[in-house]
């Protein structure tokens, strides 16, 4: 069937395949397909499965020409895959490009048929230097602060609400409806919110309504006029001035506890005082600063890396992981897509806009993927058979017997690419920055 093959590499890591078919396995393959159509076609004047051959080329012969062809160069284009080295291979989210389609129809009888798909692969790069590298990072320090701003926490937690007569203030839990008003002062269904309850001077509400609910007693009704910056971080209302009715339903107060031992068993059973709560706070967050830091590290080299390094990013790669990514963020909504793209219709905004917005850091994620997987093929780090037996056994668990040795390469690769990290780490110097907080370091 394919009498010749040749790959070519071109610029963009993208890759074309010219195969050339043989005219008798073209014309197998359109004598098939004929045979079928006779023996299933109808055409008056004919019963079904004696219309002769010469009739069906005649009415249909350059269509099922066509349909044939196509098959077979589909059918062979999955046989030449499966021959090509890794470097040469089709992502598995590309989809492959007829080239100069227009040129080769109609197939002519009796030819062979030479043709050419362009497709995406993975990225071809050098790397450059990647171990005696010097990086710096930060210092964190857990402070008493910290730890106070920990308990603080504790104390939201374990807070007794209470309602409140008198007026709104921060801190205080408010229960409202809010709607915006068209110039007419009618309500724009769209925005209507009944019933909707956030903690005053938390801002944990689309409007920023905080300081507007500040001094309103339950029952209380107001038109307020808001004009939003890009610094408000509303979606959508940059520069924007909007009426909104908001009415305030319910109004609590939160006791806090005092923190005393009993309040330090309140958080958990082994605390028997206020020191022993707090030194368990301090051990959580140094284990904390430990791995933060480790993650710290890894992305300063690969920053380092990924800035000496020239690297072209299929745009299939990087859809596909924009894909996966807006999947990941509608799970994590819990509303449906449809619910999701409606809401943004109404902000101006859309799916692809929201995609565009993340491309910067996938692009910056992928391209640290494939640098930690190029170290990883260079290293070729060992993985003993206790480790390999070990985990496949985990993972394998509800792999039937004969088909678990197939996937012992891929778990191989898993345990060797799990070594990139503490090889940079421990092949890498590391000098001490300027001094954070914990909470500043975590972002709290």
């Amino acid at each position: 069937m394919i009498t010749d093959k040749s790959v070519k590499e071109l610029e963009n890591s993208q890759a074309a395949l010219t195969l050339t078919l043989d005219a008798a396995s073209i014309e197998e393959a359109y004598n098939k397909r004929i045979q079928k159509y006779a023996k299933d076609i109808t055409i008056p004047g004919f019963r079904k499965g004696k219309v002769p051959v010469s009739v069906i080329e005649r009415k249909f012969g350059a269509m099922i020409r066509e349909e044939s062809t196509f098959d077979l160069m589909e059918e062979s284009l999955k046989e030449a895959y499966s021959s090509l080295d890794k470097e040469h291979s089709p992502l598995v989210f590309s989809t492959p490009v007829l080239q100069d389609e227009e040129k080769l129809l109609p197939f002519k009888e009796n030819e062979d048929l030479t043709f050419t798909v362009v497709y995406d692969v993975l990225p071809r790069f050098e790397l450059p230097a990647y171990k005696g590298l010097e990086v710096e990072v930060s210092s964190i320090e857990v402070t008493d602060a910290d730890i106070d701003k920990e308990i603080e926490k504790y104390r939201e937690q374990n807070a007794i609400i209470r309602t409140k007569d008198g007026e709104a203030e921060n801190g205080d839990i408010v229960t409202v409806d809010y709607v915006e008003l068209d110039e007419n002062g009618a309500e724009i269904e769209s925005t209507k919110r009944d019933g909707f309850t956030f903690t005053l001077g938390s801002g944990y509400n689309f409007y920023k309504l905080d300081s507007d609910v500040i001094g309103m007693k339950a029952g209380d009704e107001k038109t307020v006029t808001k004009t939003y910056t890009e610094e408000d971080n509303v979606p959508g209302y940059a520069g924007k001035t909007v009426n909104l009715r908001v009415k305030l339903d319910t109004l609590k107060s939160k006791e806090l506890p005092a923190v005393d031992n009993d309040f330090a068993e309140d958080v958990k059973d082994e605390y028997k005082t206020v020191e022993d709560l707090r030194k368990g706070i301090r051990d959580r967050f140094e284990k904390n600063v430990e791995e933060h830091l480790k993650n710290e590290k890894i992305t300063a080299i690969l920053d380092k890396l990924a800035a000496e390094t020239e690297i072209v990013i299929p745009q299939s790669m990087i859809q596909a992981e924009l894909d996966n990514r807006w999947r990941s963020f509608v799970r994590q909504t819990g509303l449906t897509e449809a619910q999701i793209e409606k809401f943004m219709e109404m902000q101006s905004s859309t799916k692809e806009s929201i995609q565009e917005e993340w491309k910067p850091d996938t692009i910056k994620e992928l391209k640290a993927q494939l640098i930690m997987e190029k170290i990883r093929e260079t290293e070729n780090f060992e993985v003993s058979d206790e480790e390999l037996n070990e985990a496949a056994e985990k993972q394998l668990q509800n792999v039937p017997e004969a088909d678990k040795e197939s996937y012992k390469n891929m778990i191989k690769d898993e345990l060797q690419f799990s070594k990139v990290t503490p090889f940079l780490i421990e092949n890498n110097t590391f000098r001490t920055g300027e001094t954070k907080s914990y909470s500043e370091a975590m972002g709290l």
